[in-house]
């Protein structure tokens, strides 16, 4: 059999309904077809090994690979994206015809291919996974049979993949297909961009002032082995859901923010927001507004100190509140929830007013931090802006895959989307799919954009900002996602939760 030339390699990739023609000709003509199914992220002499092998048991080798949306080791996984990985089992002499599955496991694949031979690594031999007892099964079920390879040559992608350094060209290739792939193009970035100017957006939530004590160490104290700092320098910032409103109109939106401040003693927070173009509406709060003290020497941190605690607001100002949100959301692009668990979003009040929101807002988007909130207040919202781990303290689930968690956040919330953010590994989208695939998730990975991180307090905040501005100007997910991570790249590389421009976010589009 002659090498496989590139133009013929292509030819092997087949899809579903002509996989099932070549395989029904085959059983015709009384050949023995063969069937391997795997990732294959980063074709390795591993993979070689077990398809040689494989080959040897039958006339007609079909080598299937997991769809990109349904490998679920990791957050960069998988490396390579399908559409190379089944170039790179196609170039293969061993194998004839290459498939890409779109399904979980290769249960359903199975029951419609018949396989005379089902070949599994080594590994396999003895797993008592209950995904491959079902594929077993239902191989042995048409007259098939399982083998197990040599394990002569073991590799694995995931430990390969492991030691490799991400670098930049694979994330920036990531980023170029998600692109692609959604057609958000620079032009039809800006264009969107362009549509957040003067959308007036309602943003609910704890205002918290964010200090930062700039300090030099002056060596060790002498009454105890401890670090001596003297204080250089103080610096305020409006954080909370304030910086959520800053980011809005940074972005050239109109926002209105309703929160409780301290009374009269935030009159500098007033002034503040209102010079950067935040309307305030607030309660007046009986004890200080929170503070939280950052003390760093240089761009270090080397603690933090909170000032203030959980004060949840009374029914009397839980219906006062409600009607200021109400009378401020008629007419509104969007409203979001910013809650840092301080007391002044109680569920009380989301029931009050989420029913009337979701019949007369377009866009509704939540978010929480800290151990006294709760994500699953948020019913029926369009956007969830979560991290990871807020996801599965909520559900308790610490086990499960990201996306079957996420799943069940969106099926206990009645939400019809996600951003979950993964750190320095970058975010998910998650939404449920229409039509025939309802019941499903639709998910893109998109890396983290920022090179390196000056300062990472906020960056959440400019995602939620962004990425809600976005949905509310008619924006499909992935490109509130992406708009939304160009946003946090940005911020994370200043000191502060100062707001950003839109022109600062699409300057990183270069």
């Amino acid at each position: 059999m002659p090498p496989p030339t590139p133009q013929r390699a292509t030819t092997k990739i087949c899809s579903l309904d002509r996989l099932l023609r070549l395989r029904a000709k085959a059983r015709e003509a009384g050949r023995t077809v063969v069937h391997c199914h795997g990732c294959f992220d980063v074709v390795h002499p591993g993979h070689i090994h077990h398809l040689q092998l494989a080959r040897t048991f039958g006339d007609l080798l079909i080598v299937t690979l997991s769809g990109d949306t349904q490998v679920n080791k990791g957050v960069n996984r998988p490396l390579i994206p399908e559409d190379l990985r089944a170039a790179s089992l196609a170039a293969l002499e061993c194998g004839d015809l290459v498939y890409v599955n779109p399904n979980p496991t290769a249960v359903e694949l199975l029951d419609s291919l018949k396989p005379d031979v089902y070949v599994k690594g080594k590994e396999y031999e003895h797993n008592r996974d209950p995904r491959f007892l079902a594929e077993r099964q239902v191989v042995t079920q048409h007259g098939g049979r399982v083998v197990c390879s040599s394990g002569d040559v073991i590799f694995s992608s995931t430990a390969l993949i492991g030691q490799l350094d991400a670098g930049d060209p694979l994330q920036r290739e990531k980023v170029r297909r998600l692109r692609e792939r959604h057609g958000l193009t620079d032009l039809a970035l800006h264009q969107l961009v362009a549509r957040f100017r003067d959308q007036r957006v309602i943003v609910v939530g704890d205002y918290i002032l964010d200090r930062y004590h700039h300090c030099e160490t002056t060596g060790i104290a002498g009454e105890s082995p401890m670090m001596s700092l003297r204080a250089l320098a103080e610096q305020d910032y409006d954080g909370g859901a304030a910086v959520v409103a800053l980011h809005l109109a940074g972005l050239g939106a109109s926002p209105t923010l309703i929160t409780s401040l301290a009374d009269p003693a935030s009159g500098p927070e007033r002034l503040r927001l209102a010079a950067a173009g935040v309307d305030v509406i607030a309660l007046p709060r009986n004890r200080p507004n929170v503070t939280k003290h950052r003390f760093l020497v240089e761009q270090t941190k080397m603690f933090k100190l909170d000032d203030g605690a959980a004060a949840p607001i009374d029914s009397r100002a839980e219906q006062t509140l409600a009607g200021w949100i109400l009378d401020a959301a008629r007419g509104a692009a969007a409203i979001v929830f910013a809650d840092f668990g301080y007391g002044l979003i109680t569920a009380g009040l989301l029931d009050r007013i989420l029913p009337s929101l979701r019949s007369t807002v377009p866009v509704i988007s939540a978010d929480v931090s800290g151990r006294q909130s709760n994500l699953l207040r948020f019913k029926d919202v369009d956007l969830l802006c979560p991290t990871e781990r807020e996801v599965r303290e909520t559900l308790h689930d610490f086990s499960s895959s990201l996306p079957a968690a996420v799943w069940n956040l969106l099926q206990s919330t009645s939400a019809r989307s996600a951003i979950v953010t993964l750190g320095k590994q970058g975010l998910m989208t998650f939404a449920r799919a229409p039509g025939e695939t309802a019941g499903r998730l639709q998910s893109d990975y998109l890396p983290a954009l920022a090179s390196h991180a000056v300062d990472p307090l906020g960056c959440g905040d400019a995602l939620l900002a962004t990425a809600t501005l976005a949905l509310a100007s008619a924006a499909p997910l992935p490109a509130a996602a992406l708009l939304g991570s160009l946003a946090a790249a940005t911020h994370v590389q200043t000191p502060g939760t100062l707001p950003l421009s839109a022109d600062q976010r699409l300057d990183r589009l270069a």
